[in-house]
């Protein structure tokens, strides 16, 4: 079953269930995911591959972890919580993100590979790498990993 169907199936689910936290984000995922569709329609119709599901739901996903910031250093734990309890169910969609250990590994290898030496490499390692782990690492851990195996 596709990611986005899923999504719809669980949306279902929680209205008959009345969750009412469960439907609220499944809700917003779904106009997220319906804005996406939208913009990417050339002529007619456009359904949104499980990669391109995965890109909505992970920058819903940084948005969640954001406000937690926000509202954590502005001393609003009612709403941390909230958050983080967004963030749980829209992680359970997403695939199993990398350690930072597996994202080192990785960017050695591609470091080596490209044979990169210095900072002003780092544009080049970082197109390889996100290419590659898309949908698996968050970008600021990758960007992070390279600038360090690259110091």
């Amino acid at each position: 079953m596709a990611l986005k169907d899923q999504i719809m199936a669980d949306l279902k689910q929680a209205m008959k269930d009345k969750d009412q936290d469960k439907l609220k984000v499944l809700r917003s995922l779904k106009a997220k995911l319906l804005e996406r569709e939208i913009s990417e329609r050339k002529e007619g119709e456009a359904t949104l591959s499980d990669e391109q599901t995965v890109e909505v739901l992970m920058k819903a996903a940084k948005q969640r972890k954001e406000s937690i910031e926000q509202f954590g250093e502005g001393g609003r734990e009612d709403l941390v919580a909230s958050e983080e309890a967004e963030l749980e169910i829209i992680n359970s969609y997403l695939p199993k993100m990398l350690s930072e250990e597996e994202v080192r590994d990785v960017a050695r290898e591609k470091i080596e590979a490209l044979g990169a030496e210095n900072m002003a490499d780092m544009g080049k390692v970082m197109g390889v790498m996100m290419q590659e782990l898309k949908g698996k690492a968050e970008g600021s851990l990758v960007s992070k990993v390279v600038k360090e195996e690259l110091s």
